[in-house]
């Protein structure tokens, strides 16, 4: 009995340093969709500027994944690991719930690579990012002064 409760606790502990470590990342997401939700269109209308994609498609992917942060992440997803949304949003429904980490590594996203830290650092979305203002080039773009 008293091993189990050494267990059960040890488990507890891992369980919430591992939800802490968790919650710091995408630690933008919450605001963000708290901004998008105020402003469907104005959204919609950055969505297919920012990715360079149609309103039909972006209202697709709106009505396939469901939550704002959701949708941006998914086409950036796609855009990062040049992988067709499709691909992208059957990962993201196969794998819901598993951490936006864990899809990026499916996608071939690798884990500490700058892709996959500027995909937990910020979004580039509403112009309030953190990221820095006169850096202009994607990550991802290996071109030198070259945007996508």
């Amino acid at each position: 009995m008293k091993l189990f409760r050494i267990l059960f606790v040890a488990a507890a502990v891992i369980l919430f340093t591992t939800s802490i470590s968790t919650s710091a990342d995408f630690d933008w997401i919450k605001d963000f969709n708290i901004k998008a939700e105020a402003d469907p269109s104005g959204f919609r209308a950055r969505l297919a500027a920012r990715f360079r994609i149609g309103d039909v498609e972006v209202k697709s992917v709106i009505g396939r994944v469901g939550k704002p942060a959701d949708v941006f992440m998914v086409l950036r997803l796609g855009e990062l690991s040049k992988r067709p949304i499709d691909d992208v949003i059957k990962e993201y429904k196969a794998g819901k719930g598993k951490g936006w980490g864990v899809l990026a590594k499916n996608l071939g996203i690798k884990p500490g690579s700058e892709e996959f830290h500027a995909l937990k650092r910020d979004h580039d979305l509403h112009g309030d990012s953190k990221s820095k203002a006169g850096d202009k080039k994607k990550v991802g773009d290996k071109s030198k002064g070259k945007n996508r």
